[in-house]
């Protein structure tokens, strides 16, 4: 089922399963992150109102967008999966690419990149994960609407095989529609990166894997050193692409081992690592540019905004530098495929 073009979903207003989701959300763990082959992939408090609540930049700039934009319910047996899809203007038939969220869930900043494959010329689909786990069966918004900080909670909840089983329905769906060619591409940032490495071991079928900040499947348990499991890594059938932050040791120490195992099974795993950017560099590269502080009168207090200026300015402009590097390589990598 097809909802209005350029319209987002209606949000659920009873909230009569208030009491699953707050359930699903306490079964939040290190643990069930680490299975779904996520390294310790959590939102803070701060990061989740800058992804969820203040991306207007986003949203204004997918409004202005010419592209054909619509939401659609992919059917996984009796789940519905409510998905972003945006198509290219072009000729011809395109590759697809399933565009998996982070940690923050379905956001504006998620649908305009979506938007921005499409404007490459690439069908692009976006499925919110969070489909149905929300008060009366919506997604990510109706969860937030409960608690701003719950979706991560509730992401890193999800069942690995649920998952898998959206994403699959979500790239069969794509590639079956009439303007498509058949191929398929996975994307993943974040959260959503580690997903797009894991949904690699899962799908043969799939022509490329990018994995942005994102780890590869581990085989140890909570608290113990990362592990790559091999075994994962072992069904790939697909070139594997990542793209890495200089200043994000948490991922960038789980690379080396990837490398060294992937190489050992004979798979493609083409790692960048982007100096001077930090995780989440592909929006945060893309985000307004820090305006300087207001000079207050008070030297203490205007030389720590000052202070703090410049380091966010520093890091804005790694950032934007690294995404803009970033999105030449990815698209040269697409254009061949």
């Amino acid at each position: 089922m097809t909802v209005t073009s350029k319209q987002q979903p209606a949000a659920g207003f009873l909230l009569k399963n208030l009491v699953c989701v707050l359930a699903l959300i306490s079964l939040a763990s290190c643990s069930a992150a680490q299975e779904m082959g996520d390294h310790h992939h959590t939102a803070s408090p701060a990061a989740s109102a800058d992804t969820s609540e203040t991306q207007d930049w986003a949203r204004q700039r997918l409004a202005k967008s010419p592209r054909h934009q619509e939401w659609i319910k992919v059917k996984n047996g009796t789940r519905e999966v409510n998905s972003f899809v945006v198509y290219p203007e072009v000729k011809t038939k395109a590759t697809a690419v399933v565009v998996i969220h982070e940690i923050f869930g379905m956001s504006d900043w998620v649908q305009s990149l979506t938007d921005q494959l499409a404007e490459a010329g690439y069908i692009a689909i976006a499925p919110d994960l969070l489909s149905g786990m929300g008060p009366n069966g919506g997604g990510t918004a109706e969860v937030r609407a409960v608690d701003s900080n719950a979706v991560g909670k509730a992401i890193n909840a999800l069942p690995p095989d649920q998952i898998t089983a959206d994403l699959n329905a979500v790239a069969d769906y794509v590639s079956k529609l009439p303007a498509a060619n058949g191929k398929v591409v996975v994307t993943g940032y974040c959260w959503g990166g580690s997903q797009s490495f894991r949904f690699a071991t899962d799908r043969p079928s799939l022509k490329a894997a990018f994995v942005f900040y994102g780890s590869a499947p581990q085989s140890s348990a909570q608290g113990q050193p990362f592990a790559v499991d091999k075994g994962a890594l072992a069904r790939i059938s697909t070139p594997v692409y990542g793209f890495y932050a200089g200043n994000d040791m948490r991922i960038d120490a789980t690379v080396p081992p990837t490398v060294e195992a992937m190489k050992e099974l004979k798979k493609t795993y083409d790692p960048v690592t982007y100096d001077g950017a930090g995780h989440g560099f592909m929006r945060a590269g893309e985000a307004p540019e820090p305006k300087a502080p207001e000079v207050k009168g008070d030297k203490e207090a205007d030389d720590k905004a000052a202070a703090k200026y410049q380091n966010d300015l520093t890091a804005y402009k790694a950032n934007k530098k690294a995404r803009e590097e970033a999105w030449v390589r990815w698209k040269a990598i697409l254009a061949k495929i």
